[in-house]
């Protein structure tokens, strides 16, 4: 167990927040196989003051998802008090900066990682977000390890380190790559080792390679974060949470999900964006449900061109009946021989760096 400020977490595996994946429904699904905390996916600052449908359906926090946060990211300091103050009335237990991602179209637009470059714009809306929220909810931030590996990089990553955490944030969560990175090349995990040591008692939440059970046991005990923060791993993977928590407990990891299991998840995951969208959920969200799920079948890639099929929920469960049925337990992987061969289990997702989401 580890807190948030006064908000109390359960054990050390939360799922990051993802853009484009962890909406409710995915929120819920991964709870439910053991995730302990979640964050919605990053909304722009000026978003979350707007009124209307989709702002509501993108911030609305159901009763059984918390204790949750909610990740602002922006550019002005002067929008973020007033979309923290929202989150806070909407119910959001946490309220998150992102000063971490590193996607090209929100470095130009001098938001995320960007900031990591800028540390009197980045305190100045830490500061703003403090002052907002007024005590009635921690605040936190997300950062990378700096713009890159320049001496001048890590000397604005300490301003900004230092200044927030002498402002009062939290707690802080920190992918052990640049911005430069991105999601190549590896994460340097001596890096959070040595912030481990720098932040002192506040909270150090840790992220980056965490693409299976065994990396995310591994950073606990090699760098003494509190916690850690899967992201790309909890993709089309909500089992890597009990995989965590069994190996943390002594336990064996559960072994691959089975065709019963996974109908489940996506069953879930349709119910969800039914809920979320009043029955009309767009196209592109059955696929990607869908196709985040697909490696684990056993016959990954007919059953990724049966989801890309799909045109309506009526057409994703007839898939489901037809591809998750028990027509195809224990079938071979007979298409995977083409150049497709998935080389993946509970423990290691194979999810390629860098693909169409950010997560910060």
């Amino acid at each position: 167990m580890f807190r948030i400020g006064s908000v109390e977490i359960a054990h050390p595996f939360t799922l990051a927040a993802l853009s484009g994946h962890s909406d409710a429904p995915m929120r819920r699904l991964c709870r439910r196989h053991g995730a302990a905390y979640a964050v919605n996916e990053v909304v722009l600052d000026r978003c979350v003051t707007h009124e209307g449908a989709w702002q509501k359906r993108l911030l609305a926090v159901p009763a059984d998802d918390h204790p949750i946060g909610g990740q602002l990211m922006g550019s002005d300091p002067a929008d973020f008090g007033p979309a923290a103050d929202r989150l806070v009335r909407l119910g959001y237990d946490v309220i998150d900066i992102n000063f971490g991602c590193p996607v090209e179209k929100v470095l130009k637009r001098c938001r995320g990682g960007y900031l990591l470059g800028e540390p009197q714009t980045a305190l100045a809306i830490v500061r703003a977000v403090l002052a907002a929220v007024g005590g009635r909810a921690p605040v936190t931030v997300k950062l990378r390890r700096g713009l890159d590996d320049s001496a001048e990089s890590r000397r604005r990553f300490d301003r900004v380190l230092d200044g927030a955490l002498e402002a009062g944030v939290a707690a802080v969560t920190l992918h052990a790559r640049t911005v430069a990175q991105r999601y190549t090349g590896a994460a340097d995990w001596r890096f959070l080792a040595e912030m481990r040591r720098r932040v002192g008692p506040r909270t150090l939440i840790g992220s980056g390679d965490l693409l299976t059970a065994e990396a995310c046991l591994a950073m606990l005990r090699e760098t003494g974060v509190d916690g850690v923060a899967i992201a790309r791993g909890a993709i089309g993977n909500p089992w890597i949470f009990a995989a965590c928590r069994a190996l943390a407990d002594g336990r064996p990891a559960p072994p691959p999900p089975s065709l019963a299991e996974q109908r489940a998840a996506l069953a879930a995951q349709l119910a969800g964006l039914l809920e979320l969208y009043r029955g009309r959920p767009p196209v592109r969200m059955l696929w990607r449900s869908g196709l985040s799920y697909s490696r684990w079948h056993p016959t990954p890639k007919k059953v990724r061109a049966a989801i890309v099929a799909v045109r309506s929920p009526f057409e994703f469960e007839r898939m489901l009946d037809e591809w998750y049925g028990p027509a195809h337990t224990g079938e071979a992987r007979a298409d995977a021989a083409d150049g497709d061969k998935p080389k993946v289990n509970v423990r290691s997702p194979n999810i390629r760096p860098g693909a169409s989401f950010s997560v910060g």
